[in-house]
C-alpha cells in the first residue's frame, strides 16, 4: 500500500518496498501514489502513449508503461543529489493523457489540453512519451503559463527540420514549429548530444536561426562533462527552462530501445551527471521520450529512462536555504 500522510501536511510517499515486493501491484512510476489519491501535487508524472509522428521504428506508444515498469527498483532517497525527492515535495503519477492515434491534429490538441488541465492540479509536469512530436503541444502549454521558455533539448538529432512527407508536425520537427510559434526563448535554448549525419550544412544554419546553440557529443568527449555543463548553464541562464530528453541521446549500447538510434552517444552516467548539475535552474517542466520497448533488451532503455525521470524530479526538488 501507499504510505499515508503523517497528518502534518507531509507528502504522501511511494509504497514501502520493504513491505510489498517491488514486482507486485500496480506499476505507478516509482510506486508513487496516483494523483487522484492526493488531489494535488507539486509534480505530476504523466504518460503520453503516442507514436503517430515517428519516421522510422514505431513502438514509443508503449513507452510510458515500459518506463513505469522499469522504475520499480527506484528508492526514495537520492544520494547523488542529497535529497529525498518524494519527501520534500508531493509527487504523484497522473496516469496517461489519451491522444488519438489516427488524427494527428486532434492528438496535438488533446495533449495540449490535457497538460493544461493537469497543471491546474500540479505545479509542474514531467511527461513520459511517446515520440518527440509531443514536445510541440507541451511547449504550447508551457508558453501559455510562462511565456517563451528556454529549451534544454538532449537528443541525437536536431528535431528542427521543416517537414516529413509534407507533414509539418512530426517527431523531427517539434522545435522548429515551437520556435516559429514563439513558444521558446531564441536567446537561451540549447541542444545537447547532437551527432551523426545531417541532410546538409544548412541544417545547422537553420537550427541556429531557430534559436539553438549546439553542444555535440564530440564536444563532451573532447572537453569533458564539466565544460558541457558550463556551456549549457551559460546558455539558459536564469530563464524558465523546459528540459526535453530524447532517450536516443544515449549511445545505443545504453539505450537500444528507441526508434532512431545513432552511434556515438552519451553514456547513461554522463547524462545523469549533467541532469544533476541543473538543480538550481528554474525547471518548469520536462519530458523523456522515444522509448520503444519492442527494441529494448533486458529493460536497458526503460531503466535508463526511469533514472533520467528520477533525476529530473530530484533536480526540481526544493533545497534548504
Amino acid at each position: 500500500m501507499t504510505e499515508t500522510p503523517s497528518g502534518d501536511g507531509a507528502p504522501v510517499g511511494p509504497r514501502d518496498s520493504t513491505q510489498v515486493p517491488r514486482y507486485a501491484g500496480q506499476a505507478n512510476f516509482a510506486h508513487l501514489p496516483h494523483l487522484d489519491e492526493v488531489g494535488e501535487a507539486d509534480i505530476a508524472v504523466v504518460g503520453i502513449p503516442f507514436d503517430t509522428g515517428v519516421s522510422f521504428r514505431p513502438g514509443a506508444r508503449f513507452g510510458p508503461t515500459h518506463v513505469r515498469d522499469s522504475s520499480r527498483l527506484l528508492r526514495p532517497y537520492n544520494p547523488a543529489q542529497g535529497v529525498s525527492p518524494f519527501g520534500v515535495q508531493q509527487v504523484a503519477d497522473a496516469g496517461d493523457i489519451v491522444a488519438n492515434p489516427f488524427d494527428l491534429d486532434e492528438a496535438l490538441e488533446q495533449i495540449s489540453a490535457g497538460a493544461s488541465e493537469l497543471l491546474k492540479r500540479a505545479g509542474r509536469v514531467v511527461t513520459i512519451g511517446g515520440d518527440h512530436t509531443i514536445a510541440y503541444p507541451l511547449l504550447k502549454t508551457m508558453y501559455e503559463k510562462h511565456g517563451p521558455v528556454a529549451v534544454l533539448h538532449a537528443d541525437a538529432h536536431l528535431d528542427t527540420w521543416d517537414s516529413y512527407f509534407g507533414a509539418p508536425v512530426t517527431h523531427g520537427t517539434p522545435f522548429r514549429r515551437a520556435s516559429e510559434a514563439g513558444f521558446i526563448d531564441l536567446t537561451a535554448s540549447a541542444h545537447l548530444g547532437i551527432r551523426g549525419p545531417l541532410y546538409g550544412e544548412h541544417d545547422l544554419e537553420e537550427d541556429e536561426r531557430l534559436g539553438f546553440e549546439v553542444t555535440t557529443t564530440e564536444f563532451v568527449e573532447e572537453h569533458g562533462v564539466p565544460a558541457a555543463v558550463k556551456r549549457l548553464r551559460d546558455r539558459v541562464g536564469d530563464r524558465p527552462v523546459y528540459v526535453s530528453i530524447d532517450i536516443d541521446v544515449l549511445d545505443p549500447a545504453h539505450a537500444p530501445g528507441t526508434g532512431t538510434p545513432d552511434a556515438g552517444g552519451l553514456t547513461t552516467r554522463e547524462m545523469l551527471r549533467i541532469i544533476r548539475s541543473l538543480t538550481d535552474l528554474n525547471i518548469v517542466g520536462a519530458d523523456v521520450v522515444e522509448v520503444s520497448p519492442p527494441y529494448d533488451h533486458a529493460q536497458l532503455t526503460g531503466i535508463a529512462a526511469a533514472h533520467v525521470v528520477y533525476e529530473l524530479i530530484s533536480a526540481m526538488a526544493p533545497r534548504g536555504s
